[in-house]
């Protein structure tokens, strides 16, 4: 165990699910409140993404391979069709590393696009991120180098990020997982529960199950210009409405990550809390209870949930939240949509599992002594006024200093600002104080509203981007340059 770990208290966490109405149709569309009584499948329809093999027998030695390439899949079921994906997979698959793994990523491209591999989330050198600065091109090979940091075993994922065509491929199908773990098990404060990887995202498809685009210019493209783009079809691990079994009960540890282009998820259960254990950066000093938790596009939560009676169901919701332009925002947004069903099975119970009272030590960011205060505003389309220039600098920041950015949102409509290879702070949001203290690397700037984060430039000085993460703003400019030298 590392020093500033507390293991030796113990809470016991009353999250027992209950039994809900469920939808018709997959991600159906009515609130699920009320109750259901009669027989039900405990069987479970849940998969996840394969993991990628490591190809190094060397102990704390990691090399992989990675293809984007044009492959058949079927993103609707029974309709094979072209997408671009990792590995010939949709997700791609999970990358499982550990804390002070050396890391090598044999990356291909195959496209007929140049592309890139976003590492998002990780603390890693400039020329390893994967931002647009360091394409690859059609036909291309990149090796990525790194080696994972102590202290940020978490939740991560990977996606393209070239310049102004990201939101056509991850649209398309490139994505995926990356998970952190600690060093050692016994430095797993919930090592012991089951873990599961949900991968939220939504996607519109035409009749034969190929990825469905506005024409250019059309009334359409302009909705997915102003919001982002949004689909109509909501997947988990690419699969609509899967179930998941758990015995009655039996914690689950939930890492969820949302890698939606723009939408926004509300979780909630119905009659539930949720046992929000950790955030972007990985888990919190404690666990917290929330009736509903808000996961922007690229943010990931994890969170406990507990097996209830023999043969009950609930479904995991987004419920209503509204971050649309108020002229472009859809007809049916203030309609609840169903994910994943959770199922109790029948067999019995499992003996009582507890959770830590306390997790791991976060230490706050001193701003004590700070070397800048800078405001970053957003407005559509634009950061500071300015669209992206891939050959202009627009912060500098000192090496081993700590800044304190404001985000300020001037327009009608979220913007989630997103800071490569640096982990931040909230301090607070609209001038009310950040309740606790979590590692983030992506944050949801609501209409209007203003989010103050403390930021420390650790390691690796050279050029990293930051930007809204709405992908379609990202791709028409929104996104500026930080040197660190």
């Amino acid at each position: 165990m590392r020093s500033g770990q507390v293991r030796s208290s113990h809470v016991t966490l009353t999250l027992f699910l209950a039994v809900a109405v469920l939808s018709a149709a997959p991600g159906g569309g009515a609130n699920r409140s009320s109750l259901q009584t009669g027989p039900a499948s405990t069987a479970e329809t849940f998969t996840s993404p394969p993991v990628l093999q490591n190809t190094s027998a060397k102990p704390g030695v990691v090399e992989l391979d990675l293809t984007a390439a044009p492959s058949r899949v079927e993103m609707v079921p029974g309709k094979p069709a072209t997408a671009w994906a990792y590995n010939g997979t949709v997700p791609g698959p999970t990358i499982e590393l550990h804390e002070g793994d050396t890391v090598t990523i044999h990356f291909h491209n195959k496209l007929a696009q140049t592309t890139t591999v976003h590492w998002h989330g990780l603390h890693i050198p400039a020329g390893a991120d994967g931002s647009p600065l360091n394409p690859v091109l059609p036909g291309g090979s990149q090796d990525y180098t790194f080696k994972i940091p102590a202290g940020t075993a978490g939740t991560y994922w990977y996606h393209p990020h070239p310049d102004m065509t990201t939101t056509e491929q991850v649209a398309k199908g490139l994505y995926g997982a990356l998970v952190v773990r600690p060093a050692q098990v016994a430095d797993d404060p919930l090592a012991g529960i089951r873990d599961r990887l949900l991968i939220l995202s939504d996607n519109r498809f035409k009749a034969d199950g190929s990825v469905d685009f506005p024409e250019h210019m059309s009334p359409d493209s302009h909705v997915d210009a102003e919001n982002g783009r949004e689909g109509d079809v909501l997947l988990v691990n690419g699969r609509t409405m899967p179930a998941i079994s758990i015995r009655p009960g039996e914690l689950q540890r939930l890492r969820i990550i949302n890698a939606s282009a723009a939408r926004i998820y509300r979780l909630a259960i119905a009659g539930q809390k949720l046992v929000h254990v950790g955030s972007d950066g990985g888990l919190f000093a404690a666990p917290r209870e929330e009736n509903e938790l808000l996961v922007a596009n690229s943010e990931r939560v994890e969170i406990l949930v507990r097996g209830g009676a023999p043969g009950t169901r609930v479904v995991l919701q987004s419920l209503p939240y509204d971050r649309y332009d108020p002229h472009t925002r859809p007809a049916d947004w203030n309609q609840p949509r169903d994910l994943l069903e959770l199922r109790t099975s029948t067999d019995a119970p499992v003996a009582p599992m507890t959770v830590p009272a306390a997790l791991r030590a976060i230490q706050a960011i001193d701003t004590k002594l700070v070397a800048a205060r800078r405001t970053i505003v957003f407005s559509q389309g634009l950061i500071n006024g300015k669209a992206m220039d891939m050959k202009r600098v627009d912060v500098t920041s000192r090496l081993n200093t700590t800044e304190i950015w404001q985000v300020e949102n001037v327009v009608a409509m979220d913007h989630p600002f997103h800071l490569h290879g640096f982990r931040f702070q909230v301090i607070d949001r609209d001038g009310v104080p950040e309740p606790y203290v979590s590692w983030k690397d992506s944050v949801n700037v609501p209409k209007h509203g203003k989010v103050r984060v403390a930021i420390r430039f650790e390691d690796f000085p050279g050029k990293w981007m930051f930007h809204c993460h709405i992908l379609d703003h990202e791709d028409m400019g929104m996104m500026g340059i930080l040197l660190v030298r």
